[in-house]
């Protein structure tokens, strides 16, 4: 007779929970590879286009028949319509390689096959290429102009951040590209070097603020509000490694309190953030406020493991000779950024709209 069931021990727990673990590592890993050998042949066929100058040679519809045949010679295969060969193409086009590095992979040609094509193409071109869904690479594609290094980098965006692509897509349409990395800054003079290159990394130029939407003569107060209404999207805009500590935060400094207009810390940088916000154009002599205010953070917060404190001004512009003259006399590690904000409303629609607890209170009546 089978011996009753026992309840499952502690070990027996974590055992299933480490082969649910081990299962989906498995299933990432598998959906990796096919996504690497499916892009590996789109890769591939662009190139057979290319090449065999497809579109010279049988005429205007190509597409059409190629897609056509292909369906009834692969029946079971997916992706192949006449719009995704089109894609094919200027996917091959965009991560193109030179000739003689073909030769060296001992890549097939064109109507032949070879079944780790996709591994010697990861050795020849980024492989981060291989690392992100075909549907990411069409709207990369629709937005980068032809330009490679462009692509990369939204590339290496999507695989360190997890993009959806919708998020890929609003960062397109905010040229991220243009702007990562571009404030004016001191960095370099006023930081340790692996420190330096991540913190200018992580600025940006202008800060793009169009998630809000405010009265066009809009003061600071108001546009400080609407920041913290939307300050999940404001983290975002930010970049990666934010978290909010406060707005408004308060310091005691001596015998006065200093109040920060925003407070982060970057868990990459492993710093604290302040962040101070205008909406005049940039005046030297803010600096000394900003600078203020580091020496404070560092001082009074910083602890033995953190990195040495930023400041981060945000005007509505700036003249960027001046800016930087004025980071260059600073020992405060600053940078100084504009932002651009073009969701403006009239200002006799000021109180007409809704608010959000207005908005709640009629859905629940």
């Amino acid at each position: 007779m089978d011996k009753a069931l026992k309840i499952p021990d502690d070990q027996y727990r974590r055992w299933i929970t480490e082969l649910s673990n081990r299962y989906q590592r498995s299933q990432i890993k598998a959906a990796t590879s096919v996504n690497r050998e499916m892009l590996a042949f789109y890769w591939s066929l662009g190139r057979d286009v290319v090449e065999m100058k497809a579109e010279s040679q049988w005429g205007s519809r190509f597409y059409d028949r190629l897609s056509q045949d292909l369906q009834k010679a692969i029946p079971n295969a997916k992706g192949l319509s006449s719009t995704n060969l089109k894609y094919m193409r200027r996917f091959y086009q965009l991560y193109s390689i030179r000739p003689q590095v073909v030769d060296e992979l001992s890549l097939p040609s064109a109507g032949e096959n070879h079944p780790q094509v996709a591994d010697q193409l990861a050795d020849a071109l980024d492989p981060g290429i291989f690392l992100i869904p075909w549907g990411h690479h069409r709207v990369i594609l629709d937005s980068v102009n032809a330009d490679a290094k462009k692509a990369l980098f939204y590339i290496r965006e999507t695989i360190e951040n997890n993009w959806s692509r919708a998020v890929l897509q609003n960062w397109l349409d905010t040229d991220l590209y243009e702007r990562q990395g571009k404030a004016i800054t001191n960095f370099a003079l006023t930081l340790p070097t692996p420190q330096s290159d991540l913190a200018q990394e992580m600025t940006r130029d202008p800060y793009n603020f169009d998630f809000l939407t405010i009265r066009a003569h809009y003061d600071e107060k108001e546009l400080k509000d609407a920041l913290m209404d939307n300050v999940q999207r404001l983290l975002m805009e930010l970049g990666t490694g934010f978290a909010f500590i406060g707005r408004e935060y308060r310091l005691v400094v001596g015998r006065s309190e200093q109040f920060l207009d925003l407070l982060f810390y970057n868990y990459l940088l492993h710093c604290f953030v302040v962040v101070e916000v205008k909406v005049s154009d940039f005046d030297p002599r803010d600096m000394g406020q900003l600078g203020t205010y580091v020496a404070a953070v560092d001082g009074i917060m910083r602890k033995e493991s953190d990195n040495p404190t930023i400041g981060l001004l945000i005007c509505k512009t700036k003249d960027n000779v001046l800016a930087q003259y004025a980071v260059n006399v600073t020992n405060a590690p600053i940078g100084i950024s504009e932002y651009q904000l073009n969701n403006l409303l009239k200002d006799e629609f000021k109180g007409k709209l809704p608010t959000i607890e207005e908005i709640e209170r009629e859905l629940r009546d």
